[in-house]
């Protein structure tokens, strides 16, 4: 098959795309709450000027013990509900509760958006798309030759980089984590959603517990951050969320490179019939970039900055590793907000993510990434997404990414790993 001229197949327009703004204000109705989540928020912009002289210490000997702390009690709040390992169970009103993030989310993009410049409603500003190679090892142990590992292959993929979002903002206001996604091709097999039919899309964060504990809390901290006050999700009187907020705080930071932090699937996924397992992302180099100008004000996009400086003079790899579920109910299916204990299951390397030297920041490359649709459920059956938040992310990624290619009269786009860029 022939190189693929993107130009040729589309007209690719300029879109502005990450262009950065302040983040609005909060909206809650209420001027005494719009002062309180607008001064956190002011807060956390101050400390991340501040947070690498003292975070790697920080780090070294206190987060670990505090997120087993906090682990602990998390858990002693939750029933043990007799679970089964891979077994799934529908929370109440589930589908009203992914009824109510959809349309959330929709309002939100149309307030922030124009059409033409819709931009995702999560994982919102791109660092970058880079091309990449995921390498399965050899000789893994049986209990992992599933699926995508069950012998030695080398997929063709392209990886998104990106910010947290809903807004697109300077690097340094933004809350402190990021994302990568990973689109493999060529994956032979029936999908579970047909829009694509070569492609095993795999996402994760930089923080290894998402953010809400199920699907019921994920729309009550949509409709907060629909007023631009996500701080009352985790701090209200009602239905609080701080141990989420500690764990949560614990890994978010202020980051030196999309290259340079662990990602994190946070939710379960099938790893054959029977068999759960979560996956991350490690990178392999120990090399940290320093942040340009702290505690003054850097550059807004220092994050692709940095990407682009590493990628233009060396590769960049990352370990891909997978947790199998051993216990049920400390490593729960439901609940996404309960880090997996690596004494109860370590992490074991199965594949490399190799990034060749390359440069990508160009506006067209850029704007690729405009084309694509990353949705976990682009998958085969023997990674199937598991739990309540995966079966809400199917139709939200679905419902959400044609909002957007809509919007921006740009169709939808399967890549083959031929695309060149002029």
């Amino acid at each position: 098959m022939g190189q693929i001229t993107l130009q040729d197949r589309f007209a690719i327009p300029d879109l502005g795309s990450n262009t950065s703004r302040p983040q609005p204000k909060a909206n809650t109705g209420s001027a005494f709450l719009n002062w309180l989540s607008d001064t956190s928020t002011s807060f956390v912009h101050l400390e991340r000027r501040f947070d690498p002289f003292y975070r790697p210490l920080f780090d070294a000997l206190l987060r670990d013990p505090i997120a087993r702390v906090t682990t602990a009690l998390i858990n002693r709040k939750r029933p043990n509900e007799g679970f089964k390992i891979a077994e799934e169970r529908p929370i109440p009103d589930e589908e009203a509760w992914g009824d109510s993030i959809i349309e959330s989310f929709g309002k939100q993009m149309r307030l922030l958006w124009k059409p033409g410049g819709f931009e995702r409603g999560g994982n919102t500003k791109t660092h970058g798309i880079v091309r990449a190679e995921f390498i399965v090892h050899d000789n893994l142990p049986a209990e992992l030759r599933h699926g995508i590992y069950a012998e030695p292959h080398t997929y063709r993929a392209w990886v998104r980089f990106s910010g947290p979002g809903p807004y697109i903002t300077p690097d340094i206001q933004d809350v402190g984590f990021m994302s990568m996604s990973i689109k493999l091709m060529g994956v032979p097999g029936p999908k579970l959603m047909e829009e694509e039919k070569f492609t095993q899309d795999m996402t994760g964060v930089s923080t290894p517990t998402f953010v809400t504990p199920d699907v019921n809390a994920n729309a009550q901290l949509q409709i907060e951050s629909l007023q631009n006050a996500q701080i009352f999700y985790f701090l209200n009187l009602h239905r609080s969320h701080v141990l989420d907020l500690i764990m949560q705080s614990l890994w978010i930071k202020t980051q030196s490179s999309p290259l340079e932090a662990p990602y994190f699937s946070c939710v379960p996924y099938l790893l054959g019939e029977g068999q759960a397992m979560q996956y991350s992302m490690w990178p392999k180099s120990n090399q940290r970039t320093r942040v340009p100008r702290l505690p003054f004000r850097p550059p807004d996009d220092y994050l692709r900055h940095a990407m682009a400086a590493t990628l233009g003079n060396e590769d960049a790899e990352f370990d891909i590793r997978l947790q199998l579920q051993t216990d049920p109910h400390l490593m729960p299916i439901e609940n996404n907000a309960v880090l997996w204990p690596e004494k109860l299951s370590p992490r074991i390397s199965a594949a490399t993510l190799h990034i060749p030297r390359q440069q990508f920041n160009s506006p067209a490359q850029i704007n690729f990434e405009k084309r694509l649709s990353y949705n976990p459920w682009h998958c085969i059956a023997e990674h199937r997404p598991l739990g309540n938040q995966s079966r809400a992310r199917r139709r939200m990624y679905f419902v959400l990414s044609t909002l957007r290619h809509s919007m921006n009269d740009i169709p939808h786009y399967e890549p083959t790993g031929d695309e060149v860029f002029d």
